[in-house]
């Protein structure tokens, strides 16, 4: 009796800290491998590439904490990256001032997400689909309209200021020289270049400030709460009077929402709205960020601080293994090692608090 005691605390234990040791350990680890590891460029590029995921996967842990899942989430992203790439591209070609081409083309881009995420509430929440048929439905639209919107080609020709805003930093480090805030250095020689550091990237703060407004609306707001008891159990929030059905429609909207903000800013980090590297496993990524850190697909409990840590463990994962020369197949293995794993300990500890990290 004792040991299984004994067990169950170890479990419960991992099971409220094992996402954040694992990161710790990965993070020592690939340290420990690889020297370029622990350098300031590095890390910069770490949150640089994780802030589309970590969009997604904030969308998708509203979805999940409802005991729903959003697969729509990546070709969202797509669509409205491609029609905000296309409003950019047609209003420069007519000769716009450039700032008008960005703010119209990131409007336009911002509002067409929320149609999917409605479409997909008003299934769910109305008609009663199950949200992985009604989600892979407007997977599909979104992904036909954005290849018959593209031709299934890259939109280019955008505004020379919009992948100038989307690579920014908020700073810069040329050694021996010191810092510029808020503006790259002009006139450097190459190896200056070479060695020029950017800290913090634009799109990271954006990012980090985006989360920051869902994780008070998820955490301090009655809305937020409701969708705990909504994943806790829907017959129950109904008793409480909860309306289920508005709030699963306006968590799919808000799950939209973010993946169209994802799409937009990926074209102002790119460059280029390109549908085929817009989309890709983007949505499957966003899953298991938010089960890896806590979350569980039968609704009720997770958090955005434990889905920011599940985004940062697979991000270090991918930028260790490329760093140590490692095939990128590797990555998918682990991937689904690790999902497999966080399934597995939420299965085992039951009492892991609802609300996640």
């Amino acid at each position: 009796m004792g040991n299984r005691g004994a067990a169950a605390k170890v479990l419960t234990f991992l099971g409220e800290r094992w996402a954040a040791l694992f990161l710790l350990l990965l993070l020592l680890g690939f340290g420990f491998l690889e020297r370029n590891f622990f350098t300031f460029k590095n890390f910069s590029n770490i949150l640089y590439y994780a802030t589309t995921y970590a969009l997604l996967a904030a969308g998708e842990t509203f979805v999940i904490i409802t005991g729903g899942i959003d697969l729509s989430v990546g070709f969202v992203m797509g669509f409205t990256g491609v029609s905000s790439a296309i409003v950019m591209r047609d209003m420069y070609a007519a000769g716009r001032p450039e700032a008008a081409c960005l703010l119209v083309g990131a409007a336009v881009g911002l509002a067409l997400g929320l149609i999917p995420g409605l479409i997909n509430g008003l299934l769910v929440a109305r008609l009663r689909v199950p949200p992985f048929i009604a989600t892979l439905g407007t997977y599909g639209v979104a992904n036909g309209m954005a290849l018959y919107l593209s031709n299934g080609f890259p939109i280019t020709f955008l505004p020379p200021r919009v992948q100038k805003i989307g690579n920014s930093f908020l700073a810069y480090l040329l050694p021996d020289k010191g810092f510029t805030f808020l503006h790259r250095p002009e006139g450097l020689k190459s190896k200056e270049l070479r060695s020029l550091i950017g800290i913090v990237p634009v799109t990271v703060l954006v990012t980090a400030a985006v989360l920051l407004v869902f994780a008070f609306i998820l955490k301090r707001t009655r809305f937020g709460q409701h969708l705990y008891a909504i994943g806790g159990s829907k017959d129950a929030a109904i008793r409480a009077g909860i309306n289920v059905p508005s709030h699963l429609v306006r968590t799919y909207v808000l799950s939209s929402m973010l993946a169209a903000v994802a799409g937009v800013l990926y074209v102002f980090r790119s460059g280029i709205g390109n549908f085929t590297t817009m989309s890709a496993s983007y949505e499957l990524f966003a899953v298991a960020a938010v089960v890896i850190g806590g979350a569980s697909l039968m609704g009720g409990k997770g958090g955005l601080g434990g889905t920011l840590i599940g985004i940062l463990i697979l991000m270090t994962l991918e930028n260790g293994l490329n760093i140590a020369g490692i095939p990128a197949f590797y990555r998918y293995i682990a991937t689904g090692v690790i999902l497999i794993a966080a399934v597995v300990i939420d299965q085992f500890t039951p009492e892991r608090k609802a609300g996640g990290a």
